[in-house]
């Protein structure tokens, strides 16, 4: 197997020229990772790097260096406790749809998927940590097999299959598992310059309407924010219309327009901090709070 992601920004000659220097590097990274011990960090960040660690040994088993290099530098920085996200979803033809959806569920489990011991929404990160890392570990082996897949123009789902079944299976292990309370807080998240809420946002409001209709009286606080790709101007607007298409969703399940508050915050506030043009999913959201 061929890590893309990695080789299709190459020249072919450095490529040429390089692969001893490259497959040394490699080695390096991939040996760090087997001796590794995650130090400090969360519970989420340690179970990360044991998962990443399985992940490499099964890539370096099957001589694909490159992937197992990549992943490996992944693992190391979960081992030095920084919470690394799952992988971006690339061009892949067929598999290009199903991904955005699996990635979309997978951020809203991670940020706020599980529930506390009032039952409200809390981040399977924190809530489940051995689940949702191996959720994560999954889905990057199923994003990386199906690119593959679409690169090597492959007519069978034999190899892409196992990585995306177990990746379903993690994601149904998470469950609605519950931890110490926090606030009634839920994440909607957007497509690439898109305010129409998909499928994984709707999850997301119905789950909203139900909590709102058990609290009784409520106010709702609806902030829109964008990543950091386009101008500060178009983003504010982009936000705005985000939470705008919120706020007409709860609405129409019978929330009274008079007790939400709109707010737009742009590129100011990402949830996860980026370069001025890097695009991220987890930054395209609209945040909800129920008080």
């Amino acid at each position: 197997m061929s890590e893309f992601k990695l080789l299709r920004n190459l020249p072919v000659a450095y490529m040429i020229l390089g692969l001893a220097g490259g497959l040394a590097g490699c080695t390096t990274n991939i040996a760090k990772m087997e001796s590794v011990q995650a130090t400090g960090g969360t519970p989420f960040t340690q179970a990360l790097t044991e998962e990443y660690r399985a992940f490499v040994a099964d890539e370096k088993a099957e001589r694909d260096w490159h992937a197992a290099d990549y992943f490996a530098v992944k693992g190391l920085a979960a081992a030095g406790g920084q919470v690394v996200l799952p992988e971006e979803v690339p061009q892949a033809g067929d598999h290009t749809q199903p991904l955005t959806d699996a990635r979309a569920r997978l951020i809203a489990a991670l940020d706020g998927g599980c529930q506390d011991s009032n039952g409200n929404a809390v981040p399977c990160r924190d809530a489940n940590p051995a689940a949702a890392a191996k959720a994560q570990v999954a889905f990057d082996c199923y994003q990386h097999e199906a690119q593959e897949d679409f690169w090597y123009e492959n007519l069978t789902d034999d190899h892409v299959k196992p990585c995306r079944d177990k990746f379903e299976a993690a994601l149904a292990e998470l469950g609605p598992k519950t931890m110490a309370a926090a606030p009634n807080t839920y994440i909607v998240l957007f497509d690439f310059d898109k305010s129409n809420i998909n499928k994984a946002g709707q999850a997301v409001i119905e789950q909203v309407l139900a909590d709102a209709k058990k609290m009784g009286t409520v106010h709702v606080t609806d902030t829109g924010h964008t990543d950091r790709a386009g101008t500060e101007e178009y983003n504010m607007a982009l936000s705005l219309r985000r939470a705008d298409s919120v706020r007409d969703a709860l609405i129409k399940g019978g929330i009274p327009a008079d007790v939400i508050t709109v707010a737009g915050r742009g590129e100011s506030e990402p949830a996860v901090p980026t370069a001025d043009g890097v695009r991220e999913q987890a930054n395209r959201r609209v945040e909800l709070i129920l008080q």
